[in-house]
C-alpha cells in the first residue's frame, strides 16, 4: 500500500493532506524521515509516525497492539519514582499503552505492549497458561538430574515451581546454555530457579510469549503486532 494512502485510510487525514505532510518532512517511516509519496509500505510490519504518533489499523478499533525488545537496564514498568529508565521511555508518548506482563531489569527481550485490557488479561492471568520461552545462560553445568528436577517442578520461597521444559543447547563445566519454557509469572523466577541449584543465570532473554516470537526485532524497537498474532491465544 503506497503510505499516503495508508496515512488517509488510518489516520484523520485526508489523502490531499497526507501528501502534505508527507512533503513537509512530518512522516516517519520506521523512525527514518520519508518525503516520498507514493513510496510503498506494509501495512503489518513498516511503522509510520506523524507527530510521534503511530498510525495503524490497529488504532480504527481503538486497541493497540506492540512486540518490544526491551534492552537490559530498563524497568518494564510506566513510570519508576527514582527516575531510571523503564520501557516507556522506548514508546509513542501520545499512546495510552501498558506493559503486558514483566521482565526484571537485567533480562532483555519480548515485552507485549498494549491498551486492550482483554489482551493483557490473556497474557497475565493465570488461569491462562501463557507459555513464555527464554533463551539462558547459566553457570556451571546443568546435569541431567537436576534438569528433571527443575522440569517436575522445584522449591522457591517455600513454593513449588509448575512443571516447566528445558533444552540443552550447549553445555561445559564452566557454563550451560539451554532454553526454558515456562507458564507461570513469579517474580524472577528462572533466575531463583537455577540460584536454588546454585548455577546462576549469567544470561537471560525472553524470546516467546504464547504464539508470538521476537524474531529478528532489534534491541530497544518495537513493532505492531499482526492480526494473527493478536488473535493467536
Amino acid at each position: 500500500m503506497r503510505i499516503n494512502k495508508f496515512i488517509a485510510t488510518y489516520s484523520q487525514f485526508s489523502r490531499r493532506k497526507a501528501d502534505e505532510l508527507i512533503q513537509q518532512g512530518f512522516v516517519l517511516l520506521n523512525n527514518k524521515q520519508v518525503q516520498t509519496l507514493g513510496i510503498d509500505i506494509d501495512p503489518e510490519k513498516d511503522i509510520v509516525k506523524i507527530d510521534n504518533k503511530i498510525i495503524s489499523p490497529q488504532l480504527k478499533s481503538g486497541n493497540f497492539y506492540l512486540a518490544l525488545y526491551k534492552p537490559t537496564g530498563y524497568l518494564t514498568t510506566r513510570s519508576d519514582e527514582f527516575g531510571r529508565k523503564t520501557v516507556m521511555d522506548l514508546l509513542p508518548k501520545n499512546q495510552n499503552l501498558k506493559p503486558v506482563g514483566r521482565l526484571d531489569y537485567a533480562t532483555e527481550g519480548l515485552v507485549l505492549i498494549s491498551n486492550d485490557g482483554e489482551f493483557i488479561n490473556r497474557y497475565t492471568h493465570p488461569r491462562y497458561e501463557c507459555e513464555k520461552e527464554y533463551l539462558s545462560t547459566i553457570y556451571g553445568e546443568l546435569t541431567p538430574e537436576e534438569k528433571q528436577k527443575t522440569e517436575k517442578g522445584i522449591m522457591i520461597e517455600g513454593k513449588k515451581t509448575a512443571p516447566s521444559k528445558i533444552i540443552i543447547e550447549k553445555a561445559s563445566k564452566d557454563e550451560t546454555v539451554l532454553r526454558i519454557t515456562i507458564h507461570e509469572g513469579r517474580n524472577r523466577q528462572i533466575r531463583k530457579m537455577f540460584d536454588s541449584l546454585n548455577h546462576p543465570v549469567k544470561y537471560l532473554k525472553r524470546i516467546r510469549i504464547g504464539k508470538i516470537v521476537l524474531g529478528n526485532l532489534e534491541k530497544g524497537s518495537y513493532r505492531p503486532l499482526t492480526k494473527e498474532e493478536i488473535d493467536a491465544n
